[in-house]
């Protein structure tokens, strides 16, 4: 047969063009079809399922997100071991950013090693705002970090690469948004476990992430006003102290020996007040206290 043959002779003919040109309606004609047969079989807010259906037109008034708290740690050693530690069996965590995060088109990357539905053991046993176990209700971010050393001053923490607190502030701003985390309950570990850790410690730049809308943090002039013209480090009573941070949010227990209302303190100064956080109970850590407490509420 010569080239084109069959072929040629099907689709240059007259019945190959009417075939053609009504194809279309044809098609437009099935697609209606099948919507409409879909719109009969299938009713809203229910949902078909191998073996069952679904009504989900009820939704209950009494229902609460898992996800209220975000927790943000360090991981007090290098990428690799950091990795290996949290894809143990022991602990883990929802995402873990790298102290130089790769850029891959020009975005960092950041590994997520739980999925956000699902409960990562990072917070250990801990306490925030009236709950007890955090890890049922939060999100954990860890950040390879090299923590503290041993200095002649006490303890000497590690710097934050720059890089690391920009790929970190987009994805606590998604977490919070998708699950209308309240500022006061984006938190440090050392906040919901103050007698066992100190992450992220001191120089994590918490009063930087509050400006792009990443947690708590008091009003300048509210502090001023409570600090009443007193000098920053003069010593107030640290019963009123503890009671203030009870009422924030602060595991604080009468049983307390002054060692661990000392680390109370302390966990709260590395947060809120980083130029000193010694644990002594002063003047201006108690206004600060009082400010976080006037603009958000107590736990």
């Amino acid at each position: 047969m010569a080239e084109g043959g069959l072929y040629k002779d099907l689709t240059d003919g007259p019945t190959h063009r009417m075939l053609r040109d009504d194809l279309p309606m044809k098609r437009s004609g099935l697609i209606a079809l099948l919507l409409l047969l879909a719109g009969c079989s299938a009713e809203k807010g229910i949902i078909d399922r191998d073996g069952y259906q679904l009504d989900t037109r009820h939704p209950a008034q009494a229902a609460y997100p898992r996800v209220k708290v975000l927790v943000i740690h360090y991981t007090a050693d290098d990428f690799d071991v950091s990795l290996a530690t949290l894809t143990d069996n022991q602990v883990s965590s929802h995402y873990l950013i790298p102290e130089q995060p790769p850029l891959y088109q020009g975005k960092p990357r950041i590994w997520q090693l739980v999925p956000e539905q699902d409960l990562a053991w990072h917070a250990g046993i801990s306490f925030w705002r009236g709950s007890t176990r955090i890890n049922d209700t939060s999100i954990g971010i860890e950040l390879e970090n090299r923590g503290w050393q041993k200095s002649v001053g006490g303890k000497s923490f590690t710097p934050f690469n720059p890089a690391q607190i920009n790929a970190l502030i987009p994805l606590a701003k998604d977490i919070i948004s998708r699950y209308h985390i309240a500022p006061q309950n984006v938190v440090a570990h050392a906040d919901i476990a103050p007698q066992r850790k100190d992450d992220p410690g001191p120089l994590f730049p918490w009063r930087q992430l509050a400006g792009q809308g990443i947690g708590a943090w008091p009003d300048a002039s509210r502090v001023a006003f409570y600090l009443n013209g007193r000098p920053s480090y003069q010593p107030v009573d640290s019963a009123e102290l503890l009671d203030t941070l009870s009422r924030y949010g602060y595991q604080v227990t009468p049983e307390m020996t002054p060692a661990q209302q000392k680390r109370v303190i302390m966990a709260f100064q590395m947060h809120f007040r980083p130029a000193r956080w010694d644990g002594v109970a002063d003047a201006e850590t108690q206004a600060i206290a009082d400010a976080l407490l006037e603009k958000y509420g107590q736990g």
